[in-house]
């Protein structure tokens, strides 16, 4: 009889113990972080370009710490999963030539004009080729917006305008107003104007609504670009994409009689016909293609009672590498917030749920290639997945960590998109803290990271960046701190770890909370979905019918 009771105390006791919720009880500390990033940033690794000594010695680096915390390989029996791409350097003329009946202008490559292709051919030559310009090269139906309609475009060269038609007017009815939609990307005007049979397309660049100086574009001249090799498939390309500086698109407007404010304010109407300019185009750009593999890095924690549902952490790992030196000589773009710390902000997650309780999903740990060049690693993953999307609860990116000290808000990056933000704003609250609209919705942010590839097909997915309320010097302060970090490190040699200006008891801060959504999530039987109104909410939908939750509160 005293046998079975003790048997009946262990079955019941083993009962309950399953019943209990998991709890997180790991607490992240500086230490868990910046060993990593002093290391991913340092000079050793090269700037961490993709095709470089610098690749090699990064993607080794994390598969040996992803081995020490005893996780898995995350793609079979590997490490890694090789992202096929093509490296493209063009070498645009040094000028390109406008001319008219009545006058010629001619643009100094670098200086006025930066140009390059997708195109492999060893020569791209552009000659006399017609100028149209269309507006904000935007078709949106659902915005009732065609710029290419009743305009022919096929062969001709395109000059559109940085950003949407929403940006500037305070009316949140036109596009989003000062928030950038997809629309307002360039890259989505270099698709579009492909679509549209373009032979090629010039973005007029103006720093306030592109979000970013000219001088990060100059970082493209002649300089490697990659992009998926997308050999065997049926693809639009342009001749050429490229930008011109707003002084530049003023002396082509002045050629062809017109005044670029009045056009400005044409464009913003959805009545806006496009038109030719009366000005040819000629230029030239040489190319040299070399096809490669680059790796996207991948670990795996098997879930304990639901190890085929997948939440999946991504950062990426790739910054510059070496390039053109700055004022001081140096040439290292080291990228140390962008992006070696959110890639030590992985490992540190890595680490904590490798030695807290094993969650019920499967966690994955992402750190992939190429995010600089176009979000080609993720854009690869979300076209090859190796976890399916059905499957896939949730994505969390990382894309910088906080280097200013503690905040009391974090920037949700794509406010009102997904119910992943309830979760955040749940376990912000519980540590006293609170989210907040980016502060600058111009730079459509939202569209410039990896989240965004899941976002396409569907995932719902949660990024947030470093809030600006400043717990000693409040939110001027922090604001001032961002403004700062874009003029003077974004995308530059100057993006380096240094103590004397960096404080992480804020990406402490921020990392815990990264930690604690997910390892609530990892433990609970939510499927986060899209919020109404999202552009997301019926990719996701459509093949997830058949699953019997999908919303937050079942």
């Amino acid at each position: 009889m005293q046998k079975s009771l003790s048997i009946l105390f262990l079955v019941t006791a083993a009962l309950a113990s399953c019943q209990a919720p998991k709890q997180s009880n790991y607490q992240f500390q500086v230490s868990d972080l910046e060993p990593n990033l002093i290391t991913l940033a340092s000079d050793e690794f090269q700037g961490r370009r993709p095709f470089t000594a610098g690749e090699e010695i990064t993607i080794k680096f994390l598969e040996d710490e992803f081995k020490k915390l005893g996780l898995e390989p995350g793609n079979g029996d590997s490490y890694y999963q090789d992202v096929p791409m093509v490296s493209i350097v063009s070498k645009s003329s040094e000028t390109m030539e406008l001319k008219n009946p009545n006058s010629s202008v001619s643009l100094t490559g670098f200086q006025d004009f930066v140009m390059w292709t997708q195109k492999t051919d060893s020569l791209v030559e552009i000659k006399d080729a017609e100028v149209v310009f269309a507006g904000f090269g935007i078709v949106a139906p659902e915005y009732g917006w065609d710029d290419y309609k009743n305009i022919d475009v096929k062969g001709k060269i395109v000059v559109v305008l940085v950003n949407d038609p929403g940006f500037g007017t305070e009316d949140v009815s036109l596009f989003k107003g000062n928030t950038m939609t997809y629309y307002g990307r360039w890259t989505y005007k270099y698709e579009e104007a492909a679509r549209q049979g373009a032979l090629g397309c010039l973005i007029v660049h103006n720093t306030i609504p592109a979000g970013y100086g000219f001088n990060v574009i100059q970082g493209k001249h002649h300089q490697p670009i990659l992009y998926l090799d997308d050999r065997g498939k049926e693809t639009n390309k342009l001749g050429f994409e490229g930008w011109l500086t707003l002084p530049s698109a003023k002396k082509l407007f002045e050629m062809a009689g017109k005044n670029d404010s009045e056009l400005l304010s044409a464009a913003r109407k959805p009545d806006f016909q496009g038109m030719p300019l009366g000005v040819n185009l000629s230029a030239s750009i040489q190319v040299e293609a070399e096809y490669n593999v680059s790796k996207n890095v991948v670990a795996k924690l098997t879930g304990e009672t639901k190890p085929e549902e997948y939440l999946i952490y991504t950062a990426h790992w790739d910054h510059f590498g070496i390039g053109k030196p700055d004022e001081t000589g140096d040439s290292i773009y080291n990228g140390a917030l962008d992006n070696a710390s959110g890639t030590a902000a992985l490992l540190a997650l890595a680490k904590a749920f490798a030695t807290d309780q094993t969650p019920d999903r499967s966690v994955i740990f992402l750190a992939v290639t190429a995010e600089e060049q176009g979000l080609w690693g993720s854009a690869y993953y979300a076209e090859n997945p190796i976890y399916p999307k059905q499957k896939t609860v949730a994505n969390i990116n990382m894309d910088g960590i906080n280097p200013y000290g503690k905040m009391k808000d974090v920037s949700i990056i794509g406010s009102g998109q997904s119910e992943m933000e309830d979760l955040l704003n749940v376990e912000l609250e519980k540590l006293g803290r609170y989210s907040a609209p980016e502060p600058n919705p111009v730079a459509g942010y939202y569209f410039r990271s990896d989240h965004f590839n899941f976002a396409k097909i569907g995932i719902p997915a949660l990024y947030f960046g470093t809030g600006i309320d400043h717990v000693e010097k409040g939110k001027e302060y922090g604001k001032q701190l961002q403004d700062e970090y874009v003029a003077v490190y974004y995308h530059k040699p100057s993006d380096e770890y240094h103590t004397s200006r960096w404080n992480l008891d804020g990406a402490v801060d921020d990392v815990q909370i990264l930690y604690n959504v997910g390892k609530s999530l990892a433990n609970s039987d939510k499927w986060p979905n899209w919020k109404a109104g999202s552009e997301f909410k019926a990719v996701r939908d459509s093949y997830m019918k058949s699953s019997p939750t999908q919303s937050t509160d079942k």
